[in-house]
């Protein structure tokens, strides 16, 4: 059972989603917070498996809050998904630094959302591809020349490099294992390598580190 904490200032929102949570057969909401401050206070009272977090919200902010949950060494089984409405470059480095496991808009379809939930509950991360490609323009606009090396993928081989470089350009396994003509199972080992060798949390680190190293370039993916 996935139990999922929702984090939002409009009432609305925050019911709809915990509505769309407890309709599920393998999910449950943990319980729902206002702002900022009551999210960290509810995740530290409940251990959610998974957090929905606005941004904009009164008392504390949704980075702010992410950041808490996710240095508080009794949640570290609890992930952070990001919805806001905003797709905006800042809000999306702020909460990939902050810790957060995925980053969606809140226009989602609840398909999409159900199956993030079940994403970033299952220990992946997953960035939606147009935030994927903004967050790759972001770095290379604000990356000084050279602050990467290509040094740092040494250790891969060069099909775990293939699939860190369609990572990073915003493929689900599903459509990595379609490019490359093998199952999904061999992409899910081939990330866990290259996240094993690259010492990453996750596969949102792994497109900062494939832009960084000069892997990926602004208008390749």
């Amino acid at each position: 059972m996935i139990r999922v904490l929702v984090a939002d200032d409009q009432a609305a929102v925050r019911d709809g989603f915990a509505a769309l949570v407890d309709a599920q057969e393998n999910m449950q909401a943990a319980g729902t917070a206002a702002n900022g401050r009551q999210a960290v206070d509810v995740a530290r009272r409940t251990f959610p498996h998974v957090v929905l977090m606005d941004i904009r919200m009164p008392v504390l902010d949704g980075l702010e809050a992410t950041r808490l949950i996710c240095t508080d060494p009794t949640l570290k089984r609890t992930r952070v998904l990001v919805l806001t409405t905003f797709d905006l470059d800042e809000y999306v480095h702020a909460a990939i630094r902050a810790g957060a496991s995925g980053f969606l808009l809140k226009d989602v379809t609840p398909a999409k959302l159900l199956e993030a939930i079940r994403i970033v509950a299952g220990g992946d991360a997953l960035l939606a591809p147009s935030v994927t490609r903004r967050l790759l323009e972001r770095f290379a606009t604000t990356l000084p020349p050279g602050e990467g090396s290509s040094d740092a993928l040494a250790e891969l081989t060069s099909r775990e490099t293939e699939v860190l470089r369609l990572l990073a350009g915003g493929m689900s396994n599903a459509e990595i294992a379609s490019e490359l003509v093998v199952s999904e199972a061999t992409v899910k080992t081939h990330i866990s390598s290259v996240l094993r060798k690259l010492g990453l949390r996750d596969r949102v680190q792994a497109v900062i580190v494939a832009y960084e190293t000069g892997l990926v370039k602004l208008g390749s993916g």
